[in-house]
């Protein structure tokens, strides 16, 4: 069985690989699609303040054929080859690109200077000894949790740090990274999609809708409890599957590197003052970020920041106490190899918002390829029975996802030409804005192109490959309740 596993995985190709054969197939549609922009018009919101949206009615084609974008292009302009450069320093600290990468960057080399001290392991094992029964309620709670928080704030790339804590516990318990996956980073996208009141993707997507924020609430938080409930039954299932037979799992084999690190001889009846110390600085840490994320509204520079802030204390500490002789120069090499093991995964966000460029970007009053796509698209649900036209607005905005992962930036794209569009096919808004949060929020845990997924699989040092050959029959069957809760939505009116 082994041996299976490892020709299997020696087969399938690399990450980098496959989001190179999407940018390749990006690159030559631009040869054959024009770029077309729209007109953003200024429109005074309930609160009094101005939001500047695009006019469904004003799209235009910059040129009657398509220009194609260069091998190489000068002057800071983008082609093929200046894709992973110019996507990487696009954006700015709060998002974006370069926000991500630095973020995804400072967490793991930070979590890597808490873990050289030994306190977290020793931590884990002393916990598993006194929980006992208790250890069921682990996963449920968890997923939850997780769940709540991308439903309540609208969780992405603040999972990354949990990933990095859970994932070795999970694996001292008898499961695997696949595991820590499901119940941090695919549970928050559960509760992203089905949120009643994410302020980055919902409440965004009703406003540029021109409904009442939080309206919908009540068939929302059912779809909520709904989700949750049997994605958290499909974790358990996978989960008992796994501690049965570890042997199983496609993580195995990259496991073991968590297995490698853990103390196997640790009396877990003593924890010394180093410890006690060090982990009453790691919870201290993480209750001081869920506070500022929740009441502050922290976003990627703080919390990075944080993070770092918590790295060095810890380490400090162990150089004050030299505990197992802990210097300096260790701290520091295990800061620079904890940033090393995260930046593959953190190199991905440059590809992926090189892609975006390498169409035109997301600008709707730029002229851009994605532009037109999006226009094109909307205009074949026209004419169709409401059913149809509401099902391929889900399926539009899950293939739309994979071009443009963030919430906030979806929704400002598509949302003015859906919203209208929807009450020319004979659906509500209220649906419209559904399609959107289904579409955007359940392929996250799949397409290459999320930031967040890819700083997750990094922190859990799994494949995109491994994950797509695990994750798929879930995405399906997401996608099958999603198609669901669309039909559902529209035969009640909602």
């Amino acid at each position: 069985m082994q041996k299976q596993q490892q020709i299997k995985a020696a087969t399938m190709p690399d990450t980098y690989l496959i989001l190179l054969a999407v940018i390749i197939v990006a690159f030559l549609v631009t040869y054959f699609i024009p770029a077309g922009s729209f007109q953003l018009e200024t429109q005074v919101q309930a609160d009094g303040s101005e939001k500047a949206l695009l006019n469904p009615e004003s799209f235009s084609l910059d040129s009657a054929q398509a220009q194609g974008v260069p091998l190489f292009a000068e002057g800071g302009k983008i082609g093929l080859l200046n894709l992973p450069f110019e996507g990487l320093v696009s954006g700015n600290k709060y998002g974006s690109a370069i926000g991500v990468f630095a973020f995804i960057l400072i967490t793991g080399a930070s979590f890597g200077m808490i873990m050289a001290t030994g306190a977290v392991d020793r931590g884990l094992i002393r916990l598993i000894s006194i929980s006992g029964k208790a250890e069921v309620l682990f996963i449920p709670l968890i997923f939850i949790s997780f769940s709540l928080g991308g439903a309540v704030f609208g969780m992405g790339e603040e999972v990354i740090p949990f990933v990095l804590i859970l994932v070795p516990f999970l694996i001292t318990l008898g499961y695997d990274s696949i595991t820590g996956v499901l119940v941090t980073y695919v549970a928050t996208q559960v509760g992203f999609a089905t949120s009643w009141m994410n302020p980055f993707s919902v409440s965004i997507a009703q406003g540029v809708a021109g409904l009442p924020l939080l309206s919908g609430s009540g068939f929302r938080m059912l779809i909520w409890a709904f989700f949750t409930l049997l994605t958290l039954l499909y974790t358990l299932r996978y989960a008992q599957k796994i501690k049965a037979s570890p042997h199983l799992s496609l993580a195995w084999h990259s496991d073991d590197y968590f297995r490698s690190e853990q103390p196997l001889s640790i009396d877990c009846n003593k924890l010394t003052w180093h410890d006690r110390l060090v982990l009453a600085t790691l919870v201290a840490g993480i209750t001081w970020i869920i506070w500022g994320v929740t009441v502050k509204g922290y976003y990627l520079p703080e919390i990075a920041s944080q993070f770092f802030a918590m790295g060095l204390m810890c380490a400090s500490i162990s150089v004050v106490y030299k505990h197992n002789e802990f210097t300096a120069n260790q701290a520091a090499d295990a800061f620079k190899q904890g940033a090393a093991q995260l930046l593959p995964a953190a190199l991905i966000v440059a590809f992926a918002k090189g892609l975006v460029l390498l169409l035109g970007g997301d600008d709707p009053s730029s002229p851009s390829v994605l532009n037109t796509m999006l226009y094109s698209v909307s205009q074949l649900v026209t004419g169709l029975h409401e059913m149809v036209s509401a099902w391929l607005m889900l399926v539009f905005q899950s293939v739309f996802n994979i071009f443009v992962t963030s919430g906030s930036g979806q929704a400002a794209l598509t949302m003015p030409l859906m919203a209208p569009l929807s009450d020319l096919v004979g659906v509500s808004r209220q649906t419209a804005v559904l399609a959107f949060q289904l579409g955007d929020g359940l392929t996250n845990i799949i397409v290459p192109t999320s930031a967040s997924l890819m700083g997750c699989l990094g922190a859990a040092r799994l494949d995109w490959s491994q994950w797509l050959r695990f994750i798929i029959p879930l995405q399906a069957f997401l996608f099958l309740l999603a198609s669901l809760a669309m039909f559902i939505a529209v035969y009640s009116g909602f």
